[in-house]
């Protein structure tokens, strides 16, 4: 990931890419979804962007600083 970290990532995008890094994407109440690696027993919990589809740049700096504990 850039640092910084860029502005326009979309939920697709982060979803893809956590998926390559062998997470499962499951689907929780309303906009609630968690990102689960089974390898590493690590979950990443968020809720989906709305009503457009590009995640905050707080959200991206949160996941950026947990994919770095267990990468």
């Amino acid at each position: 990931m850039s640092v910084p970290p860029k502005k326009d990532i979309t939920f697709n995008e982060l979803a893809a890419l956590l998926s390559k890094l062998g997470y499962e994407q499951i689907e929780g109440s309303g906009s609630a979804v968690k990102f689960y690696n089974k390898e590493k027993n690590y979950l990443i919990n968020l809720h989906r962007p709305h009503p457009e589809n590009v995640l905050k740049i707080y959200l991206i700096k949160q996941i950026q600083a947990k994919l770095k504990e267990i990468l």
